[in-house]
């Protein structure tokens, strides 16, 4: 990255952005030219690597600290980003996690409800406060969203991660909905859907090998890489994508 000679005058917040596809979000938008706000909720070690690789590179970044299931962190997360970078301009919802496999009748309430708190309710609360600051409605001066859908959403994941799946089908519904409420607001919102790739949530979801099982079904006969998410995540939040708005992009091999 070409260290710049002035800061950037817009801000991108990644949620969990120190690992896997957030980590090769937040670089990428880096060298873009972005201002980075690196979100973790446990992993600091993470951030702080992506956060001194970005200042090492000349550009700025700051990590946060937020759990984005507890609306209160939240709100203490944008309140000093609002302090301490440039204007909010773009928002990735990344955050999320799995769970152990496991069919739908052993699946807990409890487990339901923190796969929902953290893969939707906090995509929904951040996407909240990002508007606040976006919107030409509210005297923002526009920006774009982009959500992290998995191929799940279409799959269904059974046997093994259903409510990640449906998770992810009510991202699907949120990213449609947004997308035309804030359209006339200078808003765009988008979502990718990711399919294999090799990153170490597999590992979280109790399937390190996942991916060397699933590579023969799909068409490309290859995992995807975070980079290659990265690519199309980027792309929704540049002014390349200036006319694109409530589209769900599958980065999925063919699968």
């Amino acid at each position: 990255m070409t260290p710049t000679t002035n800061p950037p005058e817009r801000t991108v917040l990644v949620t969990g952005g120190g690992r896997g596809i957030g980590a090769a979000t937040s670089w990428l938008c880096a060298q873009r030219g972005w201002a980075v706000a690196v979100n973790y909720a446990t992993a600091a070690d993470a951030a702080e690597s992506m956060v001194a690789r970005i200042r090492a590179a000349g550009g700025t970044a700051l990590a946060l600290k937020a759990d984005v299931a507890d609306e209160t962190q939240v709100l203490t997360m944008f309140e000093a980003m609002d302090r301490a970078m440039p204007p909010l301009h773009g928002l990735v919802n990344n955050a999320g996690v799995v769970d152990l496999p496991g069919r739908v009748e052993t699946i807990s309430v409890p487990r339901l409800q923190r796969m929902f708190a953290i893969n939707v309710f906090g995509s929904f609360v951040c996407a909240r406060e990002a508007v606040k600051r976006m919107s030409t409605s509210h005297g923002g001066s526009g920006g774009a969203i982009v959500n992290l859908s998995s191929a799940a959403a279409r799959i269904g994941a059974p046997g093994q991660y259903v409510d990640y799946a449906a998770a992810k089908g009510a991202i699907d519904a949120f990213t449609l909905g947004l997308a035309k409420e804030v359209a006339n607001e200078g808003i765009r919102v988008n979502a990718v859907r990711p399919g294999i790739i090799d990153t170490e949530i597999h590992a979280s979801g109790g399937i390190p090998d996942r991916v060397q099982q699933m590579t023969p079904l799909v068409p490309m006969q290859r995992a995807g890489s975070a980079d290659e998410v990265a690519e199309a995540i980027v792309w929704l939040l540049s002014g390349a994508s200036s006319y694109t708005t409530a589209a769900i992009i599958d980065v999925t091999g063919g699968r």
